[in-house]
């Protein structure tokens, strides 16, 4: 049976049926799903039958994986390559967690994941476990919003470089981090438009976690970004993922963006897990750099939640 491939929008974003993916995989059937990954940004996978086990070795085809940062607590899962997109505790309970529920709002501007560090992911690959009717993933195309820029936009971007920091959008979701305490938090440096390797074509990498634009002033510089990422999240741009057990997506951060979209995580139990690559032309900037920044996120959040395990 062949691979199937039917296009979302013209220029991004493709449902993929057709192959098995839970087992090994041809040298061939590799290439080609990285090929149609490539091309398409985002890909959808329906009904994959994938469990834990398969997700992670499926996931690995696409090159090293992240480690998820690690959790207080009892961990839901037995790998530590699966992060937890949920609003589940260990139990199967919904969580009652001010600060995460403020994390998952962060979730809902618009991103790419990790580009808050200098070792930047690659694709992200989300299992859907348990769903509510409504509550998709939108994502947005990056390389075409580019192609469509004003010709003397583009030459303004030529060169830019901007800092991104993951408790700016923290404090952007609503946590209330100061401006002076984000200036003391680490920061990444990333060219505002940079060459998407898998397919030769110029995007667009801001989202919510760049903050300001080197060498600009603060103000100009996050007015720029504002505009830039408001000319991403056009319609032209975007589409939306609803989710049945089973259904995966695969995004591209080097080339879109997502958030989460909206649903009661007050009242509807989510269950979706997440692997993550390693941008292979990021420079290595020591194992677990993910997983550090996420460790200083949260003795951050105990602080301010008056937390005596600031130390976990």
């Amino acid at each position: 049976m062949s691979i199937t491939v039917t296009p979302i929008l013209p220029r991004f974003g493709a449902e993929v049926s057709g192959i098995d993916i839970t087992g090994p995989l041809s040298e061939e059937s590799k290439r080609e799903i990285i090929d149609i990954q490539n091309r398409w940004g985002v890909t959808v996978w329906r009904d994959t039958g994938l469990n834990d086990d398969s997700h992670v070795a499926f996931t690995r085809i696409f090159g090293d994986v992240i480690l998820a940062p690690k959790t207080r607590g009892r961990p839901r899962f037995a790998h530590p390559e699966l992060f937890d997109a949920s609003n589940l505790d260990a139990d199967g309970n919904i969580v009652d967690d001010e600060h995460r529920r403020l994390t998952n709002r962060g979730n809902r501007l618009w991103h790419s994941d990790s580009s808050f560090v200098q070792e930047r992911a690659a694709q992200s690959l989300l299992l859907c476990h348990e769903a509510p009717n409504g509550g998709p993933t939108w994502f947005a195309d990056t390389r075409s919003a580019y192609d469509d820029l004003p010709q003397a936009m583009k030459d303004k971007l030529e060169g830019l470089e901007a800092r991104h920091c993951y408790f700016w959008s923290r404090r952007r979701a609503g946590y209330p981090y100061t401006e002076e305490e984000v200036d003391h938090f680490p920061h990444s440096v990333h060219p505002v438009v940079h060459v998407h390797a898998g397919s030769g074509r110029k995007a667009l990498y801001l989202g919510a976690h760049a903050r300001d634009i080197v060498g600009m002033e603060r103000e100009e510089g996050r007015a720029l970004i504002e505009e830039l990422n408001d000319w991403v999240a056009r319609p032209d741009y975007i589409f939306p993922v609803e989710y049945r057990p089973g259904d995966m997506v695969i995004w591209d951060n080097l080339c879109s963006y997502h958030r989460a979209g909206d649903f009661d995580e007050f009242l509807h139990r989510r269950d979706m897990r997440r692997t993550t690559i390693r941008d292979p032309q990021a420079p290595d900037s020591g194992e677990g750099s993910v997983q550090a920044m996420f460790t200083q996120a949260s003795q951050a959040d105990g602080r301010i939640a008056g937390r005596q395990d600031t130390k976990s």
